[in-house]
């Protein structure tokens, strides 16, 4: 049975916090606010937090877990594992779990029962027609020890592996990981630094991603990389960066797996990143 974590909001910081939330705001259609120092991004679907910090550093990646039994299953999993301080953290429910990876990044895990319902847009005075839907789907992030990294991601908090990337010598360069039926929630780039890679909102097909590319157009924002079609997940996309720097990504139609998929093996070469061309290379 598919495991059902869905990717809900990611906390990032910047030194230009305000600078930074804005532009997410505007590039994908959020309401905007700031309440203690934070700042909040939302629309039904897609939520960025943003607070000072270094460039390029996740504060923390929140998960929802859909069911009480697979939620009483995470905690028995994950029982022995040291737990991360959330308290600086007050926007969380006090249920809140979480716990460090091996590069020092939070990955935190709720019950979806206990999150409040996605505000509406017309409480966040958003016009919904002016945009298609675009959900948070996935992240994905740099590392210097992408074998740690992979074996903390899929034995010590339980996702599944869909699909590695070796070179020649057969070295692990960049891995995918679910948790849920879609391709990855999260991907993981050998690279000579350890950061926060880029996030993706997944918008339902071909068409509305063009309407997201036109609105980028609008807004005079460059799309960076794509469109194109990464080979691990199938999926379409382009990518835009943020003012620190961070990779954006509107994606579409991602592969949908089965739990008897088995994992996927790709060379690692520009082709794999982009069946249709060119490709931002982490190592």
């Amino acid at each position: 049975m598919n495991l059902q974590r869905h990717l809900k909001r990611l906390h990032l910081q910047s030194p230009q916090a305000s600078a930074l939330a804005h532009f997410y705001a505007q590039a994908f259609g959020m309401a905007c606010w700031e309440n203690q120092g934070v700042w909040f991004c939302a629309n039904e679907g897609r939520e960025v937090l943003v607070s000072e910090g270094q460039t390029g550093k996740l504060h923390y990646a929140l998960f929802a877990i859909d069911n009480s039994a697979e939620w009483d299953a995470f905690k028995l999993q994950t029982q022995n594992l040291p737990q991360a301080n959330l308290r600086q953290h007050p926007e969380l429910p006090g249920s809140a779990i979480g716990f460090l990876d091996p590069d020092q990044n939070c990955m935190v895990f709720v019950p979806a029962s206990d999150l409040l319902p996605p505000p509406s847009n017309s409480a966040l005075n958003i016009n919904a027609a002016s945009l298609p839907d675009a959900e948070s789907q996935h992240f994905a992030l740099r590392t210097q020890q992408v074998e740690n990294m992979k074996r903390f991601y899929t034995e010590a908090l339980g996702f599944t592996l869909s699909d590695v990337v070796k070179d020649d010598e057969g070295q692990l360069k960049a891995c995918f990981v679910r948790g849920n039926e879609m391709h990855h929630t999260l991907a993981l780039f050998g690279a000579p630094v350890s950061c926060f890679d880029h996030q993706s909102f997944e918008t339902p097909s071909w068409l509305e991603l063009k309407d997201w590319a036109d609105h980028m157009g609008k807004l005079r924002i460059e799309i960076v990389w794509g469109v194109g079609r990464h080979g691990p997940g199938n999926d379409v996309f382009f990518m835009v960066r943020d003012p620190d720097g961070n990779l954006a990504e509107i994606s579409s139609e991602i592969e949908i797996c089965k739990d008897s998929r088995p994992v996927g093996q790709w060379k690692h070469e520009e082709r794999t990143l982009n069946l249709w061309g060119k490709a931002i290379m982490r190592s």
